[in-house]
């Protein structure tokens, strides 16, 4: 990974097969991927070394193929990066050659040349109105279309209503993208310069970005609301990693409360040391559920007795003997235990605390057992715990002194009907007893992580049930007088999942619905008894399918969308599924296998054979994989990924009769297997930023696939 891939106008030149003149009079590129020499010679700060040092080598083995790459050269354009995006060459180009014919400024029309959707509309397009000239837009557009000089680059651009369409010619931009991608291999597409504060001075650092996503609470069920935001969490952050931001996965638990007293009583009565160690989180589960049983019994006479007394006091009869019974039943009521079994926590009892660390640090443990399957490794494991209560007062105060907190009933809250925010309603900052609510450590948290972090942005990917509480915890950072950092925080939120249950029951934790997709998978190979008998490892091939068909279901549409938790339909080969996109990866390692040509030579191979229109559309199709992930940075949207890479096994599969490998002319041959192995490596970099882990070639064999 630790190794320079080009340098220099000669050697770009050689690979690429540009015109020359072109590639020595915009932007010699200079390649690095980011090692220690490569931070040397971006002259990263220390910090920055750290964190990337950190990045290589703390990330599961199977998340270490997010490759960073970035450029010492600049640009006169904003943004642009040539060295980096094939398409960069392409919009400097036309940006530079239509201003020479029309005057007008090259970096207007350098920033208003946009992406096509489908290719039909052109490699590029310009929407010509965007150039804010008084001409009728379809007027302009054929005015400009001729005026563009001819080029070796694009043909003639074409006017199509208020439009003006590129269209990359075929050989350079074979010559480009296949070069790229064949050399920088899991690199391609990757851009550090766009994480950084200041792209034309890399020595001001990375811009640093907190994702805050998961948050299960410890000994509760790990609902469809947490896996969820692990899963949109884990794409967030590969995003801007291979972006060049410096990105911190936080996982904030729920930690706290007077849940864990009930839970530290409940473990003297149900506990059990080895099923403790076995399983942490199955078992504190199992005693939280028991706990709360003996609380509903004790809350029943209780309840009974809060009846009498108020039917009692409504006939103005005497209800004293009542009251005192009621106050020796709740002294001894489960409910009341815990809750001073929490307060001796939060005044710090060494033995009451001892044990809720021992219940926290084993329950991360599992978790991060289990995180690790979805290709998830998490930086900081925080929590309602870890809010200082100083944190609290600090922010208290801020608040009173803005004129923000008022008492009411005893309470202290936040109206924020009265600061212009009449939709936000009022917000409980303080109870009656003086305890602080979720509201106030979230204050707290969001002023600790600035000063920790000093972050130039942090998301909360967190279920659109919370948005009203995330708009409270913005817009009171914003009344404390920090609207700097509220500005800095976003949410992302999305949709519920309905109907996700296992076959066995309701869901309890990530584990159960995991393995119940893996059964289900494995269920699946096992109708075909042959092919089942070729797999070495049936188990492992069916976890990894199973786990792909999860993270794609939930991916599949946007995010604010909520889906129905099918296994049926998530566990197919067919359509847009995990299991299918696992289908298309390894059949093109089988295809590299079966040519029997060495990969190394591959870039060597003439791309001027790929003449078909099979094969050009799928080298367009290729090089848009930069901008797929710049506009994803954009939107935010796993879909925006995950459509390209469908997208592309559908150019893939009708390519295959079409461009065949095996039997045809050996320099044709070599130049179609260049094609399908720069197609492979494409879509591989494109699951893992999805989070995915694709099939290599030890899984070729196995049942699901051509042999």
């Amino acid at each position: 990974m630790g190794r320079s891939l080009l340098s220099g106008a000669r050697r770009i030149s050689s690979l690429f097969s540009l015109p020359r003149s072109y590639l020595q009079s915009r932007l010699p590129p200079t390649l690095t991927l980011i090692s220690p020499s490569a931070r040397a010679s971006l002259q990263f700060p220390a910090r920055l070394t750290s964190s990337f040092a950190t990045m290589a080598s703390d990330l599961p083995a199977s998340v270490e193929a997010l490759t960073l790459q970035s450029t010492t050269t600049t640009s006169d354009y904003p943004g642009c990066f040539p060295s980096l995006n094939p398409m960069d060459i392409y919009r400097e180009h036309i940006a530079t050659e239509l201003s020479k014919g029309t005057g007008i400024d090259a970096e207007l029309i350098y920033t208003r040349l946009a992406w096509t959707n489908t290719l039909d509309k052109g490699d590029l397009a310009l929407p010509v109105a965007a150039l804010r000239i008084k001409k009728k837009p379809q007027e302009l557009a054929e005015e400009l279309a001729s005026k563009f000089p001819a080029s070796d680059l694009v043909h003639p651009p074409t006017a199509c209503g208020p439009h003006l369409q590129f269209f990359c010619k075929p050989q350079p931009l074979a010559n480009t993208v296949l070069g790229r991608v064949l050399n920088e291999k899991a690199a391609y597409g990757t851009n550090g310069n766009a994480g950084l504060k200041d792209p034309k001075d890399p020595s001001k650092g990375q811009k640093k970005i907190i994702v805050e996503f998961s948050s299960p609470n410890i000994a509760k069920p790990f609902h469809a609301g947490h896996l969820r935001s692990t899963i949109i969490g884990g794409f967030l952050a590969n995003l801007h990693t291979v972006l060049g931001w410096d990105v911190i996965k936080m996982n904030y638990l729920g930690d706290w409360g007077k849940q864990y007293g009930l839970l530290a009583n409940g473990f003297k009565y149900f506990g059990n040391e080895e099923a403790l160690q076995k399983d942490p989180i199955n078992h504190l589960f199992d005693v939280y559920v028991k706990v709360n049983g003996l609380v509903a019994e004790h809350d029943k006479p209780i309840k009974e007795l809060k009846e009498e007394i108020k039917a009692k006091k409504e006939k103005n009869e005497d209800v004293s003997a009542q009251e005192a019974e009621l106050a020796k039943l709740v002294e001894v009521s489960e409910d009341e235990k815990a809750r001073r079994y929490f307060k001796s926590m939060e005044d710090g009892d060494p033995e009451a605390l001892a044990l809720w660390r021992r219940f926290r640090d084993l329950s991360i443990a599992k978790y991060k057992q289990t995180y690790a399957r979805l290709n998830i490794d998490f930086d900081v494991y925080s929590g309602e715990s870890q809010v200082k209560s100083e944190s609290m007062t600090k922010a208290y105060k801020a608040m009173e002194q803005a004129g923000v907190a008022e008492e009411s009933e005893g309470a202290i809250i936040a109206d924020f009907t009265k600061h212009g925010a009449k939709k936000l309603g009022k917000a409980i900052i303080v109870r009656k007893d003086g305890t602080p609510l979720y509201l106030t450590r979230d204050i707290g948290a969001i002023i600790e992580r600035d000063e920790a972090y000093h972050f130039d942005k942090m998301i909360y990917v967190v279920a659109a049930q919370q948005d009203l509480h995330l708009a409270q915890l913005f817009k009171v950072t914003e009344l404390m007088g920090r609207k700097d950092l509220s500005d800095r925080c976003e949410h992302i939120n999305f949709g519920m999942v309905h109907g996700m249950s296992t076959r066995k029951g309701t869901v309890k934790f990530l584990d159960d619905i995991l393995r119940d997709v893996g059964d289900k998978m494995h269920e699946v190979m096992k109708k075909n008894e042959v092919k089942y008998a070729q797999v070495e490892n049936p188990e492992k091939v069916a976890d990894t399918l199973g786990i792909t068909a999860v993270m794609v279901q939930d991916m599949t549409g946007k995010r604010i969308n909520g889906y129905t938790f099918n296994l049926e339909a998530m566990t197919s080969f067919e359509g847009d599924t995990g299991p299918y996109l696992q289908y298309a990866h390894a059949r093109l390692c089988s295809m590299t296998r079966k040519s029997e040509l060495n990969v190394d030579e591959l870039p060597s191979a003439n791309f001027d054979l790929l003449t078909e229109p099979h094969a050009i559309d799928l080298i367009r199709l290729l090089a848009s994989w930069p901008d797929v992930l710049i506009n994803t940075s954009k939107t935010l949207e796993p879909i925006t990924v995950l459509a390209y890479l469908f997208r592309m096994t559908h150019m893939l599969s009708s390519s295959y009769d079409v461009l065949k490998v095996i039997g045809s002319e050996p320099e044709v041959k070599k130049a179609r297997m260049a094609l399908y192995a720069a197609a492979r490596q494409v879509l591989h970099n494109g699951m893992r930023v999805l989070g995915l882990n694709p099939v290599e070639r030890y899984d070729v064999n196995s049942y699901f696939f051509h042999s």
